[in-house]
């Protein structure tokens, strides 16, 4: 069996060359996989850590744009199934085949019965891309009913590819350079019905949209799975606090979704806000890009916040030194010589503050030489 496979290489560290895209990185782990592992539906996607969301992918070799409602509805609505994200992200091993899952009864999962049966597939293979205990994407592989079962071998490969790719991803998603080109902070909406139908997009959520990383098998689709997975978990929330994903663009910006359930007239509306990422909702997460410890992040932020060595120390109950021995760690991560150059490093790369200085944009991004003339 011949599997879609695709041209593309496996993503490079840095030297001197620009750092891939994080599509790039995903393209690269699917394809070393798939020459490994053959499936005949496929695909990748960028998760944030926090929610399990989904925040972009590969599509044009996976399930179908109508598979899709209900497959959001299992995954980030229910929450249902031995192999659900959630599931997969709290156990110490990448891999899972569903079939072992369930101990041969794939019968007894919805996710089969709603998605891969209908399709005409016969099991699937997950590999979560894990990096420092976050999850930051997952590759899923799919076999049909007249294609050879996985194998014990197959499932050893999925495992085995599972952490340079997730190391690859975050290093792609958070250390990324920065653009150039200004663009509105205003924030977009999109409400849709109980049924999970969308209503209304603004003009700005529009632009966002359009953003988000993400093909799929249908050229020219405005469905936007990112935005459909968040409506999904905030219409099965029972609470009405909003649920939230962070998202990178392909721009380089960083965008947040936010979704709740609100009563409007005799109907409940599911109302989404799409706005640029503030630096509360991204320090910890660019923090965690660099391979920091916990404890590490820990002190960054704290030095980051403008607290002195002894301070700290004093808060977390250790010793200046101990606290001067993390920093020293720190620097050599981020690559970076001083706490100046830590903080300078953040504010620059991932645009955390509006800063009013002339060569940032209104958004905290440099500007480029034609927008500086014009200010």
């Amino acid at each position: 069996m011949a599997s879609r496979d695709l041209n593309g290489h496996g993503p490079q560290r840095r030297s001197g060359t620009a750092d891939p895209e994080p599509l790039d990185v995903l393209k690269g782990a699917a394809t070393s996989l798939l020459r490994r592992v053959p499936a005949d539906v496929w695909c990748a996607v960028m998760l944030d850590p926090a929610t399990l969301l989904d925040t972009g992918g590969l599509h044009e070799n996976g399930f179908s744009t109508e598979a899709m409602p209900r497959l959001f509805e299992i995954e980030h609505g229910e929450q249902t199934g031995v192999d659900n994200i959630r599931a997969l992200a709290r156990r110490r091993t990448a891999s899972s085949l569903l079939s072992v899952s369930t101990g041969g009864d794939l019968a007894q999962s919805v996710y089969y019965r709603d998605i891969l049966a209908p399709a005409g597939l016969a099991d699937e293979l997950r590999v979560t891309l894990k990096a420092d205990g976050c999850t930051w994407g997952l590759l899923v592989l799919c076999r049909a009913r007249d294609s050879a079962p996985f194998t014990a071998k197959d499932l050893a490969s999925a495992e085995a590819a599972g952490p340079s790719a997730a190391a690859e991803l975050r290093r792609a998603l958070l250390l990324k350079g920065i653009d150039n080109v200004e663009v509105p902070d205003a924030p977009g909406l999109v409400t849709a019905r109980p049924d999970g139908r969308i209503t209304y997009v603004s003009r700005i959520a529009d632009y966002w949209l359009a953003q988000v990383s993400e093909r799929h098998r249908d050229a020219g689709t405005s469905t936007t799975h990112t935005l459909t997975a968040v409506l999904s978990h905030a219409r099965h929330r029972t609470s009405t606090d909003p649920v939230s994903a962070r998202v990178r663009l392909s721009s380089g910006r960083w965008l947040t979704i936010s979704a709740w359930t609100e009563a409007l007239g005799d109907e409940e509306t599911v109302i989404a806000s799409l706005t640029p990422s503030l630096p509360a909702a991204l320090a910890a997460l660019v923090l965690n890009g660099y391979g920091l410890t916990p404890r590490e992040r820990q002190i960054a932020q704290l030095v980051i916040l403008g607290r002195g060595y002894a301070e700290i120390g004093d808060s977390l109950g250790i010793r200046e030194q101990t606290v001067n021995d993390h920093m020293r760690k720190v620097f050599a991560k981020t690559g970076v010589g001083n706490r100046i150059e830590l903080c300078t490093e953040l504010f620059t790369r991932h645009h955390l503050p509006v800063l009013a200085d002339p060569p940032l944009s209104t958004d905290g991004r440099l500007m480029g030489p034609d927008e500086r003339t014009t200010r």
